[in-house]
């Protein structure tokens, strides 16, 4: 079963040829003929030359960025781009989400409705839409919400899983709180779950785990890919224990995202590490789990038979509904040893909270709201957004 890959705004355009690096990569140099060619076939289609197109979409509203995605899997020689699988304008969204959503998004609908059916109709079966996207720009979060509630129109029953990239809390754009909100808002009754990515959790990984002197938006996109990758690569689950899962998406949002109330999922991966000190690395099974374990009970993102434990756990859920572990012989990514842990938990419940305060402060004061008003969104559609966002953050709070 294959996936859909639907890349939106800069953010996303970005860290998708990253994805698919990861993803190429990983599979071209395992042993096994059987993950290779799994991993191929849920990612990639095969050109009348024998080349590798990958199952994805490009959306925003400049050139530049799809421009640079393009031209960099292309110079690869590895994987590329469909000729005519993206879609961009002249001009921006401005960092406005009522721009993206309410102008954008309506206008060029039908352009982009279609892409993604083509892409859709290549597929022997279709396991989900998997769409990347930033909450605090314009075009990924406006039109990104905009294209995801049409996605779910198209495709009312396939899996939509939508993964967001939260800006640094220093502030990226000066509007960054009302896009959140409004994004987060809507985006929660529209798709399965979201895969939540903080950059400043990022940033520390690239500066206290791997050493980076330097951090670029590269070096950030390509830890996220690595994390997404290990999340959605091959693997034996609880449902498929002596063969590769057909449906990951299936599977995954099945164990972790069952109850409507609960959709915001957080990722972890261990160790990670800069290429130079691989090589030297001396990790076990246990050691690795024992992390994984204190990184969930700690509520920390970072690495500073181990889930079993009932306290972990929320007490409605049957024991057999609480861990799902999932394993693969193939080392990924160059890593002789990793382990991913997916967890729907209260990992993401503080910054959430730190962003509807920040965005009702401006929004009593009334700051940049007619910047808003002006295309379309009213108070009322602001204090739903708000309304909405303060009941996940109480379901969060008494887990």
């Amino acid at each position: 079963m294959s996936v859909v890959t639907v890349q939106l705004g800069q953010c996303g355009n970005q860290i998708g040829p990253e994805l698919f690096s990861t993803l190429y990569h990983d599979s071209s140099g395992a042993s096994q003929k059987t993950y290779k060619g799994f991993s191929h076939e849920r990612f990639f289609w095969e050109n009348s030359e024998g080349g590798l197109v990958a199952r994805s979409v490009l959306v925003d509203m400049e050139p530049k960025v799809i421009s640079q995605a393009i031209t960099k899997a292309s110079k690869s020689g590895k994987w590329k781009y469909e000729e005519k699988a993206h879609f961009c304008q002249k001009q921006g969204s401005g960092n406005n989400w009522a721009n993206g959503y309410c102008v954008h998004g309506p206008r060029h609908e039908e352009a982009v409705e279609d892409l993604v059916r083509r892409e859709v109709e290549r597929c022997d079966r279709l396991s989900g839409i998997f769409a990347m996207m930033s909450v605090a720009g314009g075009t990924g979060s406006g039109v990104g919400t905009f294209i995801t509630q049409c996605l779910r129109d198209m495709y009312p029953h396939s899996f939509i899983l939508n993964h967001l990239t939260w800006p640094y809390r220093t502030g990226e754009v000066i509007v960054q709180n009302y896009n959140s909100v409004l994004t987060l808002s809507r985006l929660y009754h529209l798709s399965d779950a979201l895969v939540v990515h903080e950059n400043d959790t990022v940033h520390k990984i690239c500066s206290q785990l791997m050493n980076i002197k330097h951090i670029s938006i590269c070096d950030i996109n390509k830890v996220i890919a690595h994390q997404l990758g290990s999340m959605l690569q091959p693997a034996y689950t609880a449902d498929s224990p002596t063969h590769y899962s057909r449906n990951p998406i299936g599977e995954l949002l099945s164990s972790l995202a069952c109850h409507p109330e609960y959709k915001l999922l957080s990722l972890c991966n261990i160790p990670q590490m800069s290429q130079a000190s691989l090589a030297y690395s001396a990790y076990t099974w246990p050691g690795l789990l024992k992390h994984l374990r204190q990184m969930l009970i700690a509520k920390a993102r970072m690495e500073e038979g181990v889930f079993k434990d009932p306290a972990l756990y929320v007490s409605w859920l049957p024991p057999d509904g609480t861990f799902s572990s999932w394993n693969s012989p193939v080392p990924f990514n160059g890593y002789e040893k990793s382990a991913t842990l997916v967890s729907n938990s209260q990992f993401l419940l503080k910054p959430l909270d730190d962003i509807v305060r920040k965005a009702w402060n401006m929004f009593i004061s009334r700051a940049y709201v007619h910047q808003y008003t002006k295309f379309g969104i009213s108070d009322e559609e602001f204090l739903d957004s708000f309304s909405v966002l303060e009941q996940i953050i109480s379901s969060y709070t008494h887990l």
